[in-house]
């Protein structure tokens, strides 16, 4: 039965890709930045004498056929980027370059894919199809790598009937899968905001326009926004991350920069929101007596879940996993570019359990300390096999 032939291969060869990920999460790159990463992955390809071609400058798609190769076509994704963060864990493989970390998993999703790959060479000719392996860069990043990818034809010749994605969850222990069928995460756009007005003295108010003040105002005032305008029922959330100006305690600024992000669950309210924060920004400034420049970058799509494909893969891994180590995804105001792909083709974006409490596996992604229990890469490299070769829409 091929499933049992994947586990068998899968078992087989974690500790390697188990080494595989320390590797890459010594040597962290950022997004869109990935070149050492790209020519480990097009090494590894080759060693398996997988073709492959490079897009988007730092991407790698690879194909292996099965029998009959144009019956079918799945794709299977992994991101390679890292996060600007100074890794404070104390192990082995700890990151080799200040400030950068794989502290969201991308590392672990890369040594999955790559563990998949070689275990779908060796079984290409027991399974029909095609199965295109897409190792994406800039994730972390507007506009996102997947829709660079995408620009550059990642989704044509062959065209894919479905899309994975795997994304680590240290929420989730070690050895369960979650799926959730239709919306699962969010939109993301990135808001810049520079106040500008006349500088001056802190004991002359009066002959300034206090930027800091302005700031401060709009910063309380813009949750209106979501609280005033948006359905309760619909997820959204707006936040203000960084406040910039000023440098010292006696010196009203002459300009403020602020930044921050808007999430939302429905496309009509992202788009109406874009326009009362732009409205109520402008308008409070000038009343204010300052100038504004406001940008809002747009970025990431929700991700929305093919039904049917979701429904194939739940019952796929209840098969090969147990039903009792495979639950429903929580909705999540996270996003991801693996959004474009949805947008394009059917997808199933999952989570791989690797939280292990025992261990003190216990930290969330985009923190100085996340780790993963990395028994979990055995079950990552089975499962994106399983679906490759078997998964159907």
């Amino acid at each position: 039965m091929l499933q049992e032939r994947i586990r068998r291969l899968a078992g087989q060869y974690a500790n390697e890709f188990i080494e595989i990920r320390r590797h890459l999460h010594a040597h962290p790159e950022l997004s869109y930045q990935e070149f050492e990463t790209s020519r480990f992955v097009q090494s590894k390809l080759s060693g398996w004498n997988i073709p492959f071609e490079v897009m988007a400058t730092t991407g790698v798609v690879g194909l292996i056929e099965g029998k009959n190769p144009g019956s079918r076509c799945m794709a299977l994704r992994a991101d390679m980027d890292a996060l600007p963060i100074m890794e404070e864990n104390e192990v082995t493989y700890r990151s080799t370059k200040d400030g950068v970390m794989h502290a969201c998993g991308h590392d672990v999703h890369t040594s999955c894919l790559l563990g998949a790959a070689k275990v779908l060479n060796e079984l290409k000719n027991e399974f029909e199809g095609t199965v295109k392996l897409i190792f994406q860069p800039g994730e972390e990043k507007n506009p996102g790598g997947a829709s660079l990818m995408i620009r550059d034809g990642v989704l044509e010749q062959p065209r894919p009937q479905g899309i994975f994605g795997l994304h680590v969850h240290p929420g989730l222990a070690v050895g369960q899968l979650s799926f959730r069928k239709g919306r699962v995460m969010a939109s993301a756009d990135e808001i810049y905001i520079t106040i500008k007005g006349k500088g001056g003295h802190a004991a002359a108010p009066h002959l300034t326009a206090d930027t800091v003040l302005i700031a401060s105002n709009l910063v309380v005032s813009l949750q209106q926004i979501i609280s005033r305008n948006n359905n309760p029922a619909a997820p959204s959330v707006l936040s203000i991350c960084a406040i910039n100006g000023g440098h010292t305690t006696n010196v009203i600024p002459s300009e403020v920069k602020l930044m921050g992000t808007f999430r939302a669950m429905d496309e009509t309210w992202r788009k109406k929101a874009h326009e009362l924060i732009t409205r109520h920004a402008t308008g409070l400034v000038h009343a204010m007596g300052a100038e504004i420049d406001l940008h809002i970058d747009v970025g990431y799509p929700c991700v929305d879940n093919d039904d049917a494909l979701t429904e194939t893969a739940w019952k796929i891994a209840e098969s090969y996993l147990g039903e009792e180590h495979v639950e429903e995804t929580e909705m999540r105001m996270g996003a991801e570019d693996f959004g474009y792909y949805t947008k394009e083709i059917p997808g199933c974006f999952y989570r791989l359990g690797v939280g292990n409490k025992n261990k003190g596996i216990v930290h969330n992604v985009h923190t100085p300390r996340f780790d993963v229990d990395e028994s979990a890469i055995e079950t990552g490299i089975a499962m994106m096999a399983v679906f490759g070769a078997t998964a159907t829409t």
